[in-house]
């Protein structure tokens, strides 16, 4: 049985980057817990975006031989309401996806997510979604990159957004696009009070969708990376929010081998993420390890 690889969002050290860690002091906590791989998102991370030195770069694959890392999933955005007042066209979105995909490739990424504007709380994308990205997947082959949309809370598994992914796929028969799945969809109690929070986010958010971890079957096949999204894990490694007892078996079932990449989305005070992402690994590691041991 394979087991899977393990890996780190520089998005979960959001507030100590740039405050009490530098680049180099991410990398550093990443390999320090036996993570392999690397995830960041392309505006936030890179400096100088989307045009970063020869300087920026060349540190970027010196720290990654360094601390033996690999790069995962680079995110990036297209923003349909840049320009309020303009919508966006599909071939707009087309250049700033190409745009990004470009860079990932110079920076050494496989996988590259595209957060899309949306129409609705649910998050279903602009319908300028499918254009854009299908005026890409030659690019995409040509840099060996997989495009994966995110489904992320409120939208559950079974929806309709997911089905005009799994459409496309099925159409285009692509290689070059797959789905990314953010474990917060199986977040099952809620969270605590949020600043600025609306009758809506803590009925189809903050309360947590509980999508059943079974529901993953069904489009494994499809799903190319994993978020492993976490709120808090206590010092007896309990999960407070997400029910890794089910969900990592049921990702085991289904064959599921790649990446679980953390993505810490709790509480900001400094150094706070570091501890949570080695609590994380800490608490799947030991359910993979047991999961594997008692088949």
């Amino acid at each position: 049985m394979s087991a899977f690889k393990y890996g780190v969002s520089l998005y979960s050290f959001t507030d100590d980057l740039g405050t009490v860690m530098d680049l180099e002091d991410a990398f550093d906590a990443i390999a320090d817990i036996g993570a392999t791989g690397i995830e960041i998102l392309g505006e936030g991370h890179v400096k100088g975006y989307p045009a970063p030195t020869m300087a920026w770069i060349d540190n970027w694959f010196a720290l990654l031989e360094k601390y033996k890392l690999e790069p995962t999933n680079y995110g990036a955005w297209i923003d349909t309401r840049l320009r309020l007042g303009r919508a966006m066209t599909a071939q707009g979105g087309a250049a700033d996806l190409a745009r990004d995909l470009r860079l990932a490739a110079r920076l050494g990424f496989r996988y590259v997510r595209p957060k899309i504007g949306v129409v609705s709380f649910d998050l279903v994308p602009d319908p300028i979604w499918e254009e854009s990205i299908e005026r890409c997947l030659d690019l995409a082959h040509d840099l060996d990159i997989v495009i994966c949309p995110e489904i992320h809370a409120p939208t559950p598994i079974r929806h309709p957004v997911v089905d005009s992914y799994i459409a496309f796929i099925e159409r285009t028969k692509t290689k070059h696009f797959g789905l990314l799945i953010d474990t917060g969809i199986f977040q099952d109690r809620p969270l605590p009070y949020f600043p600025g929070e609306t009758p809506e986010m803590r009925r189809d958010f903050l309360n947590g969708i509980k999508v059943p971890p079974a529901d993953f079957l069904a489009i494994a096949q499809y799903v190319v990376f994993i978020q492993a999204k976490f709120h808090a894990i206590d010092e007896s490694l309990v999960d407070a929010n997400i029910p890794w007892e089910s969900v990592i078996p049921m990702l085991k079932q289904a064959g599921y081998s790649g990446y679980l990449s953390s993505e810490y989305e709790g509480d900001r005070a400094p150094w706070r993420s570091v501890e949570q992402v080695r609590r994380q690994h800490a608490l799947i590691r030991r359910i993979e390890r047991d999961h594997d041991a008692n088949r």
